[in-house]
């Protein structure tokens, strides 16, 4: 009954490629790459060490801080329970 009208699909124009030339790569400045290269893999292995290292003693901060805590309610209930008799 209703059915849309599709659009006619233009035909793309026809170009003529013309080969490009192309240059050489330019000779290195005799730098070599590697230690740059060395560099950078001892760069990030000594970051992630760092980062486990901040890691666990952020674990330890918090184990002690539980720890503290847990003694202190302890002793509080200790000395509440002292008083009372």
């Amino acid at each position: 009954m209703l059915r849309p009208k599709l659009p006619d699909i233009p035909t793309p124009p026809t170009t003529t490629l013309t080969p490009q030339h192309t240059q050489a790569p330019a000779p290195s400045a005799g730098r070599p790459i590697a230690p740059y290269v060395g560099f950078g893999v001892g760069a990030v292995a000594a970051v992630v060490v760092v980062g486990i290292v901040l890691t666990a003693l952020l674990a330890a901060v918090a184990v002690s801080a539980v720890s503290v805590a847990i003694a202190a309610v302890v002793l509080r209930s200790l000395v509440s329970s002292a008083n009372k008799r």
